[in-house]
C-alpha cells in the first residue's frame, strides 16, 4: 500500500471533512441546477469534447450552442472497482489535470487519503456516486462552475469533467474557438484508460 504523509494512510479523516464533503456535494447539485436553468446543459441532444483544447461543447443540429472549459477530475472503472484521479493517470494530457492536482495538494495538506492517493475503492460498488462525490470535492476546492459526466464507455468506464467559463456560443464563439461554430465535432481520441 502506498505510503502517504510519511506513513501508511489512516482511514481516519479530519473531523470537519465528512460534513465539508457533504456540503460540497450539495453545492454541486445547486450548480448543476443553475447550469441547467441558465444553459440547458441537460437538454442538448449532443455533446462533444476535445481534451487537447480543454473544451466541452453542447450541440443542436450540428451547431455549437454552449461551450465550457474543462479539466478532467478522474474516472471510475467497474473492472478495476475504483476511482482514479486524473493526476494519477499518465494517459491524460498534463494540462487537463492541473485542477485535480489541487485536490491532491489539499488532501496531503489535510491528511485526507481519498484526495491524496491515486485510487479510491467504491464502497458497495457504487462507482457513479463515488465519482460524483469526489468530483464535487474538486469543484469546491477549485471553485469551478459545475461538473459533467459523459455517457460511460462500453467498458463501463465513467469520465468526470469539471466545468469553467460556461457560455453561450453565440455570445462568445471567438473565445471558444470560432473554428468550431457550426461544425459537428468528434471526440479528440484521448481514450480513458484506467
Amino acid at each position: 500500500m502506498r505510503k502517504l504523509f510519511g506513513r501508511r494512510p489512516s482511514r481516519k479523516v479530519p473531523d470537519w471533512y465528512p460534513d465539508w464533503r457533504h456540503k460540497a456535494f450539495h453545492e454541486l447539485m445547486q450548480k448543476t441546477q443553475r447550469l441547467s436553468e441558465d444553459f440547458c446543459i441537460s437538454k442538448w441532444p449532443r455533446y462533444d469534447y476535445d481534451l487537447r483544447l480543454g473544451k466541452l461543447f453542447f450541440l443542436e443540429d450540428g451547431v455549437v450552442r454552449v461551450f465550457a472549459d474543462v479539466q478532467v477530475a478522474g474516472s471510475t472503472s467497474a473492472k478495476a472497482g475504483n476511482w482514479c484521479w486524473s493526476w494519477a493517470n499518465a494517459h491524460w494530457p498534463e494540462n487537463m489535470t492541473v485542477d485535480a492536482q489541487q485536490a491532491r495538494d489539499f488532501g496531503e495538506e489535510h491528511r485526507i487519503a481519498e484526495l491524496a492517493q491515486d485510487y479510491v475503492k467504491a464502497k458497495g460498488g457504487d462507482f457513479n456516486s463515488l465519482g460524483w462525490e469526489l468530483t464535487s470535492v474538486l469543484v469546491r476546492i477549485v471553485e469551478a462552475e459545475g461538473a459533467y459526466r459523459p455517457q460511460p464507455g462500453d467498458d463501463d468506464t465513467g469520465l468526470f469533467l469539471i466545468l469553467k467559463n460556461v457560455g453561450w456560443a453565440d455570445a462568445g464563439c471567438q473565445e471558444a474557438g470560432a473554428e468550431f461554430q457550426g461544425r459537428t465535432l468528434t471526440h479528440s481520441g484521448v481514450a480513458v484508460r484506467h
